[in-house]
């Protein structure tokens, strides 16, 4: 027969709702009964109540649903979702739940996952902003799952965004100031599942992907005709790809302006591959803020403060399954410079 709790408490010679909390956490009991529940509890073999009865009990199931919007191979490969994710997940184990990564399969570039009906959550967070237009967020809220997203999707209890717009243009700012006048702009996909290559601002402003979008508006606030390149994906070799296009055209342009860090990393390789010196030949900014130890420069860039921004998401979490009224977060960013970006060459 399993062995219950009860069992536990009578070995143990305490009452059952001393034992639970011994077990909970919820309330302090005193050291020498707690060990006391802890030794009867290795000798009958108890493990700890049964996960599923409690939830049934409270009726939440003790998990945080987190969206991954591509594959989960591409989200583990960019730092800045990883540094979301920590500082999510450190909220999340503050509640006592655990996290759930579950992939996006709405427009077939995920991982192959469960169907969210089949999901037990207690909230679900749309953490890489993605498309506005998602079928999952919307499942999620017809079961009156709280759902917390990051600019995107729409309908979203709760949004924890940046000002994309205005740090975009304050970094293209710098670089006018620096007296640059020619600038690329590389840009993280418009939609999944393209191509790099180049694309104009009725494109950009058409894509249904609100950092792209806002990042973009946000450079050509202050580089009026600036080329708009999309990478095929936010990451180094795309990042790569994007800058040969820019830097193979006449005139090349004197700086780039990349929506990643890793897309940054990726244009200062490109130009250093063609022999061109950065800063002195060409400037290169990007944007998240996030560590790159594999990289020997130290980037000009927009940081988020991924961590930070992680925990905000996971306090918006909190709140909801509180039952408090939330209102949108717009969490603040810092214009980082490095040494990535110099004057105009010739000035």
């Amino acid at each position: 027969m399993r062995v219950t709790l009860r069992d536990v408490a009578e070995r143990a010679g305490v009452a059952t709702s001393t034992a639970s909390l011994v077990f909970s956490g919820n309330k302090p009991v005193a050291a020498e009964t707690a060990e006391r529940v802890q030794a009867a509890a290795a000798e009958l073999g108890y493990g700890g109540p049964d996960p599923m009865a409690s939830s049934l009990r409270h009726g939440r199931s003790g998990v945080i649903a987190a969206v991954v919007e591509r594959r989960i191979l591409h989200a583990f490969r960019d730092p800045y979702v990883v540094s979301v994710l920590d500082g999510l997940s450190q909220v999340v184990g503050e509640l006592g739940c655990g996290l759930l990564l579950l992939p996006d399969t709405a427009e077939g570039y995920g991982d192959s996952g469960p169907q969210v009906s089949r999901v037990a959550a207690d909230a679900a967070v749309f953490m890489l902003c993605g498309d506005e237009n998602n079928v999952l967020a919307t499942q999620f809220a017809s079961r009156g799952v709280p759902v917390v997203g990051t600019g995107a999707p729409r309908g979203a209890d709760v949004q924890v965004t940046a000002d994309e717009r205005a740090a975009s243009r304050s970094v293209a700012q710098l670089l006018h100031d620096l007296g640059h006048r020619r600038v690329g702009h590389v840009m993280m996909p418009l939609a999944w599942g393209g191509s790099t290559g180049r694309r104009t601002i009725t494109q950009v402003r058409a894509s249904r992907f609100p950092d792209t979008r806002e990042r973009a508006i946000g450079v050509r606030d202050v580089f009026r005709t600036a080329p708009l390149i999309e990478a095929q994906e936010p990451d180094f070799d795309s990042g790569y790809a994007a800058a040969g296009l820019l830097l193979g055209a006449s005139p090349r342009p004197t700086a780039i302006i990349a929506q990643s860090d890793l897309l940054a990393a990726g244009a200062v390789q490109a130009a250093v591959d063609r022999g061109l010196r950065v800063p002195e030949d060409l400037s290169v900014t990007g944007y998240d803020g996030v560590s790159l130890p594999w990289f020997p420069r130290t980037l000009t860039t927009i940081d988020q403060h991924p961590i930070d921004k992680g925990r905000a998401v996971g306090d918006a979490v909190r709140a909801l399954l509180a039952g408090e009224s939330v209102s949108d977060v717009v969490v603040p960013v810092t214009l980082r410079e490095g040494d990535t970006t110099g004057p105009v060459p010739g000035a």
